[in-house]
């Protein structure tokens, strides 16, 4: 088996995939059929109110991360996640019986969201820390770049297929496949065989707290600068759930089946940048800087796009740079950490990747309310820029790296100084 598919051999991983890819397609449906419901059907196009449920999304996860991260330290993931697609299945149920019977109201999708949020912020430490439990510590990078994989292939069919649907047949069927995902992901999780996994530590209940998760990272200034490179992603660089709907409709005059395709397209440059991870042997920091410095031009690039078509094929490097910037961060995180802390440091690094979020896209929302659509893309760019230039000179001037320019491939290294720790 090739190099780039080669965790695949696992049966373990092998059985995490499959359930993966079908509850990741689920949830980029189920995220665009929302977003469709509250801006076109339940709000008349108010995007304050799509700002507002993507709080209640993520809300609980800045709430929650704590307690999660410390759960997915103490007790087995397998579980932690079968009773969050629980939920989750729950929830798409009562969504899709509202709108079926035309019974659903704005409050409905909020609490559900919310809901949604709270099952999402305890399986995203235990689904993104159980990889290293399914591979061999040779396969733990290639597993990570495969898992990006499975989220990206969902990015770019779930959107599309939701636009297309929502089309066809409107927003209630489109719930009700979502539904059958998660049973998808349900039965892969209980077929994983406990016997093969690698067994991380036991700790004692005063052992397993959070704050050594925080102290570790901020005593590692190339964690702490990978940390900080996420936050501006996911609050600022990947807040499509509320500038695509606006740019689609506002901007460019378009209806549901453009809004999904804008997400397929995105999934495009994102599947070929997870292809590329689940390649490299060794996550490197080099990716990491240079796809930060891609992915805003190319966001500050499409707030001027003239046509849709123009904004569309700008997703493209957004989508390969931004998972460039994301599946790298995350494998050189995972493979830094002691086993001991990993659960909670990933808890950590969910958190800041969707801790803003709840704060920051209902000013988005606003302003685009007030300003118009264009003006969320240059205010989600303007921050993205800034990371960028902070991260660069940060990790040049004190992070402990150094840079070489070179006229062949590869043209930028970015590399730990010899010695450093972190």
């Amino acid at each position: 088996m090739s190099r780039t598919f080669s965790s695949l051999s696992i049966r373990n991983y092998r059985n995490f995939f499959i359930g993966n890819c079908a509850s990741n397609l689920g949830l980029w449906m189920t995220r665009t059929a929302q977003a469709w419901l509250v801006l076109e059907v339940l709000t008349k196009g108010d995007a304050t109110a799509l700002g507002w449920l993507t709080t209640m999304m993520f809300l609980p996860t800045l709430l929650l991360t704590p307690l999660a991260g410390t759960l997915a330290d103490k007790f087995p993931k397998r579980t932690i996640m079968l009773l969050a697609q629980g939920l989750l299945f729950v929830d798409i149920v009562i969504l899709s019986a509202l709108t079926l019977t035309h019974h659903v109201q704005l409050w409905h999708v909020f609490i559900l969201a919310l809901l949604d949020g709270v099952a999402g912020a305890f399986d995203g430490p235990s689904r993104q820390s159980i990889v290293t439990e399914l591979v061999s510590v040779t396969e733990v990078s290639n597993a990570i770049g495969l898992n990006s994989t499975a989220w990206n292939s969902a990015r770019l069919l779930g959107p599309g297929a939701a636009g297309v649907l929502i089309g066809l047949i409107g927003t209630g069927p489109v719930f009700i496949v979502n539904a059958f995902t998660y049973v998808a992901q349900v039965v892969a999780l209980i077929s994983l065989d406990r016997r093969s996994m690698v067994r991380p530590p036991v700790f004692k209940t005063e052992k397993a707290k959070f704050l050594p998760a925080v102290q570790y990272v901020r005593s590692r200034p190339l964690l702490l600068i990978l940390f900080v490179i996420a936050l501006a992603m996911g609050a600022f660089g990947f807040n499509q759930s509320v500038t695509n709907p606006l740019m689609t409709t506002d901007a460019f005059g378009k209806g549901a089946t453009e809004f999904g395709l804008l997400g397929s397209i995105m999934g495009v440059g994102s599947l070929v940048a997870a292809l590329l991870a689940a390649r490299r042997p060794r996550p490197r920091i080099r990716h990491v800087v240079v796809g930060l410095g891609v992915f805003a031009v190319a966001m500050a690039l499409s707030a001027t796009a003239p046509t849709f078509l123009i904004f569309a094929l700008l997703q493209i490097p957004m989508g390969l740079a931004g998972v460039q910037v994301m599946t790298t961060a995350n494998a050189i995180v995972q493979m830094t950490v002691t086993p001991e802390l990993r659960g909670r440091v990933m808890a950590l690094w969910v958190a800041v990747v969707m801790g803003l979020t709840p704060i920051v896209s209902p000013v988005v929302g606003w302003v685009g309310s007030t300003y118009g659509a264009r003006a969320t893309v240059w205010f989600n760019a303007f921050w993205v820029v800034l990371a960028f230039v902070i991260s660069s000179v940060y990790l040049y001037t004190r992070g402990g790296v150094e840079v070489h320019m070179s006229r062949r491939r590869p043209w930028l290294e970015v590399e730990p100084r010899t010695g450093d720790a972190s």
